[in-house]
């Protein structure tokens, strides 16, 4: 049953050094504040997971808190290059970042795969690509009915999922609305996860036809953090702020810019400044 805590004390709880760590959020409630509390515990050695890690994985990579990225497509949406991501890469700095690259339905399989408890998810893909050629996980089974070729990958089980979402409810559900992308089955799949939401409430009351509830049991900690994923956008809540998306290029392009920037804004400061921005966002909509 889902457990109610302090951002602190979930990311303490839930991620911890040298786990394998997913934090998933397609365009939208990406765990922005978490990621941040995350580098102020001086989390190391982590295998980061996500199908389109942007600015957050750029922050936690360019402060020397990954070790190996998993994903699928990397880059600051409708800007550019996530320019720690290059220079982990190219330079090894901070230090040398291993990758291991997929396409989005890979991933998206086997996430599912890893929610179901299965070894490795089979699909129909990767023909004809040469992302095979890169990535030896990347293999293929014959269909014992039909004997069409398939491609498989390893499923995804996480040592941890961390999401943001809109609500829990005082049980410890939590629903999330409007665009959603793996969320649920990287919780699913996790050994453990932490949701930070926007609002705890009593019901959730009406709901739109995509909504997704997680219940209480597959949840390990729930942390109230208004405006935890600023500078993405919640549905209801905030837009997205594309000033900041586009701000971060110049940010993170220098190494001596995006350390002062992270001491700044992530270092000395706590969940709070989530809250602020994600009012300012409200304000400017």
């Amino acid at each position: 049953m889902a457990e109610f805590v302090s951002l602190a004390e979930g990311i303490e709880t839930v991620v911890r050094d040298g786990c394998s760590v997913a934090m998933e959020g397609f365009t939208h409630l990406i765990p922005h504040a978490a990621g941040h509390e995350a580098i102020r515990q001086g989390r190391k050695r982590l295998t980061l997971i996500r199908m389109t890690p942007d600015l957050i994985y750029d922050q936690m990579i360019g402060m020397g808190c990954a070790e190996k990225l998993v994903f699928s497509w990397g880059g600051n949406p409708g800007v550019g290059s996530l320019h720690r991501l290059r220079d982990a890469v190219e330079n090894g700095w901070p230090h040398k970042l291993e990758l291991e690259e997929h396409s989005h339905a890979a991933m998206a399989n086997a996430y599912e795969a890893g929610a179901a408890n299965l070894p490795f998810a089979v699909f129909r893909g990767y023909k004809g690509v040469d992302l095979p050629k890169v990535n030896p996980r990347i293999k293929s089974v014959t269909c014992p009915y039909t004997g069409e070729v398939l491609a498989t990958v390893p499923a995804i089980r996480p040592d941890a999922a961390v999401i943001h979402a809109q609500k829990a409810d005082r049980e410890g559900n939590v629903l999330l609305e409007g665009i959603v992308g793996v969320q649920k089955e990287a919780v699913l799949a996790a050994r453990r996860s932490l949701v930070t939401v926007e609002e705890i409430v009593e019901d959730f009351g009406p709901r739109n036809a995509n909504a997704v509830i997680l219940p209480s049991w597959a949840v390990t900690a729930i942390a109230r953090v208004p405006g935890g994923a600023y500078p993405s956008y919640a549905h209801g809540y905030y837009k997205r702020a594309n000033d900041f998306y586009i701000a971060w290029d110049k940010i993170a392009r220098e190494r001596d810019t995006f350390m002062a920037w992270m001491k700044a804004n992530v270092l000395e400061q706590g969940p709070e400044v989530f809250a602020h921005h994600a009012g300012l966002a409200r304000q400017a909509a």
